[in-house]
């Protein structure tokens, strides 16, 4: 049975785990801890965060996370700026891994297979894995369902406007094939 930790600690020394007892917990944070959240994300709201789980040794060396996610976001839609509201509920993995393979001095560096699998260091910081998580999880460009952009045509004063079938480079190309054909 896993030992839940009912305490705020996010941070964890490798030191301090238990490798024959799974580390439960479950992360809600305080309301200006959220607040912290939502400003570095640029949030125009974060509601119910919760991240829930447990942490266990994986072997001699590394250490597993298996969590959920948990949060009510509002983003502005792309399109209008309205307020845009969406539930996250995402499963959250990491392997701490001991003798990580190391990656060239170089400009250019290979993405690893396993996305999942990060350097094990002297700590295990729950409050970085769940913001990072959220992170990821938050939808790239929210929008409102009834949200259309707008066709709008610029041009100089006296010019005609260019029509979407002038902007593809083909379509031209069509209606000379046409032409040549009907010309033989």
């Amino acid at each position: 049975m896993a030992q839940h930790d009912t305490t705020p600690k996010t941070v964890f020394r490798i030191t301090e785990l238990s490798p024959h007892r799974p580390l439960g917990f479950n992360l809600r944070p305080d309301n200006a801890t959220m607040e912290r959240i939502r400003a570095h994300l640029d949030l125009i709201a974060l509601r119910k965060l919760s991240f829930t789980g447990e942490l266990h040794s994986e072997g001699k060396h590394d250490w597993r996370l298996d969590a959920r996610l948990g949060a009510t976001v509002v983003q502005p839609c792309v399109v209008s700026l309205d307020p845009v509201t969406t539930r996250l509920d995402e499963d959250v993995s990491r392997l701490f891994v001991a003798d990580m393979p190391q990656t060239p001095e170089s400009d250019e560096i290979e993405m690893p297979e396993d996305e999942s699998v990060e350097p094990l260091r002297d700590t295990i910081d729950l409050e970085a894995v769940m913001i990072e998580a959220l992170t990821l999880a938050l939808p790239d460009y929210p929008r409102r369902n009834e949200a259309e952009l707008e066709q709008r045509t610029f041009t100089p004063p006296g010019a005609e406007p260019i029509k979407d079938e002038e902007t593809k480079p083909f379509a031209g190309l069509a209606g000379l094939k046409q032409k040549l054909e009907r010309d033989e």
